[in-house]
């Protein structure tokens, strides 16, 4: 946990003096990356709180999900639909689902 937490700590300090901007263009695509990269980190946080955690589902779990994200909002480009809202709302909806469980987890602990 502590490794997670300085590893955090060094992101928000390399985020906020080196800042990245990403292009418009790439906006659709950037957001449902990082909606699916939360998505496996909160998965993964749950799952460790529930002693079932396995390196190998999470890792490939986070490449997988975010290569389908990919995959739809490169398509939807394609076809002049907007399909990067599919996987806004699957992984916006599991980000909540997964955070009450852990939230319950805490509140029944303490």
């Amino acid at each position: 946990m502590i490794l997670a937490l300085l590893g955090l700590g060094i992101g928000l300090l390399l985020g906020s003096f080196c800042p990245l901007v990403i292009p418009v263009t790439y906006s659709k695509l950037f957001s449902v990356a990082l909606l699916a990269g939360l998505d496996a980190v909160f998965g993964g946080f749950r799952s460790a709180l529930d002693d079932r955690f396995e390196n190998m589902v999470f890792m490939s779990g986070f490449f997988i999900n975010g290569l389908l994200a990919a995959f739809l909002v490169y398509v939807g480009d394609h076809l002049g639909i907007d399909l990067y809202y599919v996987a806004l709302l699957a992984f916006g909806l599991r980000i909540f689902q997964n955070l009450a469980i852990i939230r319950r987890y805490y509140l029944r602990k303490h």
